[in-house]
């Protein structure tokens, strides 16, 4: 069965009595070309166990498993579960985990899963919840790569430089803990049901440091998280509204002072060494 085949997925989807969700962000690939080239991009070989999220019907999953030593989908949907148990019978070393990725323990499924594997991730993520899925991935630490489809809007502002419009408090979050890299564009008409966004794919590998010494990486990313949470202000207002009462507005004058900063700098045009010095100052070391 080719599961990019529109004529071939839509009476699958019926005999199974399958409709879709919006609020699952349920769009299926009908271009055989691009799970083809995520798997491709994600690295996977003999060695690797692949971890994918939303796995729909399984056309990412049938090219994943072609190259991976065992891949492990997690699938919220649980009408889905019978379409799956037919899209991917005979793949003995595919197993299909129902449950939601934001509250399964990754931990468990990673060593139960892939016990003599690297661990990775590729998946055509649902829109509606890239972003605490990608932190939560990220934050437990037990991936080498992360290879994903999500909405271009997202890659971009992940990939984003200091000074542009995409840049963020999600940039920074992105390249302190990884190197990701927009890898290709995958218009809409590549889905069933077509979204009215375009996707792209975006590759990510964990940091085994950050690009720059942090002594208190809460303090840091406080910092950051106030930088951008006023975007139309200054940096030294955000400060001000995010350390008030306890550092003055002059006293955040001199630490931007201290680190080179103009108090008519915003946040946006910070990069991480930046932010990584004012949070030192921040706590009364050296900035330099």
């Amino acid at each position: 069965m080719d599961l990019c085949d529109i004529r071939e997925i839509r009476p699958l989807l019926e005999r199974h009595g399958f409709r879709f969700s919006r609020s699952m962000g349920q769009n299926f690939l009908i271009d055989g070309r691009v799970p083809l080239d995520i798997a491709a991009a994600s690295g996977a070989d003999g060695g690797t166990g692949v971890l994918e999220i939303g796995p729909g019907i399984g056309c990412l999953t049938v090219q994943l498993a072609a190259r991976a030593g065992r891949v492990a989908c997690v699938e919220l949907d649980r009408s889905l579960l019978p379409v799956l148990s037919e899209t991917l019978a005979g793949l003995d070393h595919v197993t299909v985990i129902p449950g939601d990725i934001l509250k399964l323990d990754l931990e468990r499924l990673v060593a139960e899963q892939f016990p003599d594997l690297q661990p990775t991730v590729c998946a055509n993520l649902p829109y509606n919840i890239t972003t605490p899925v990608l932190t939560r991935l990220i934050d437990s630490g037990l991936f080498a790569s992360l290879t994903v489809m999500i909405q271009r809007e997202v890659a971009q502002r992940i990939c984003a430089q200091p000074g542009t419009a995409d840049y963020g408090a999600f940039s920074v979050y992105c390249q302190y803990h990884t190197r990701p890299e927009l890898l290709f564009q995958v218009p809409p008409d590549c889905f069933l049901p077509a979204p009215k966004v375009i996707s792209a794919v975006v590759r990510l590998i964990p940091r085994a440091q950050p690009p720059v010494p942090v002594d208190d990486p809460a303090l840091f990313f406080r910092v950051v998280r106030a930088a951008f949470a006023l975007r139309r202000k200054t940096l030294l207002n955000c400060l001000s509204a995010a350390f008030s009462p306890q550092l003055s507005k002059q006293a955040l004058r001199d630490i931007l002072a201290r680190c080179g900063l103009p108090e008519t700098v915003r946040g946006e045009q910070l990069g991480i060494p930046q932010f990584a010095q004012l949070a030192r100052a921040l706590a009364g070391q050296d900035p330099r």
